[in-house]
């Protein structure tokens, strides 16, 4: 599979989900498309996951400073 982005990841994901609800494919084809499917899947977790680890959130502070906190260091 050569490399997309996440956007063109999503669109084919989508697409193959469409064609897998339709129940028109045969169980061969199904199977096939299905595994498509989860290998796009994964690859659009992964691009998430590396997108939240470079996302940085502005935070306001108790004494009104406003400082930049990444992302997975902000407390629920």
């Amino acid at each position: 599979m050569a490399k997309k982005n996440f956007e063109q990841s999503l669109e084919l994901l989508e697409k193959i989900v469409s064609e897998l609800e339709s129940g028109d494919l045969p169980l061969e084809e199904s199977i096939k498309k299905f595994e498509e499917g989860m290998k796009l899947s994964k690859l659009c977790s992964q691009i998430l996951d590396e997108t939240e680890k470079k996302i940085v959130m502005l935070v306001k502070e108790t004494d009104g400073n406003i400082s930049e906190v990444p992302f997975q260091e902000i407390e629920p």
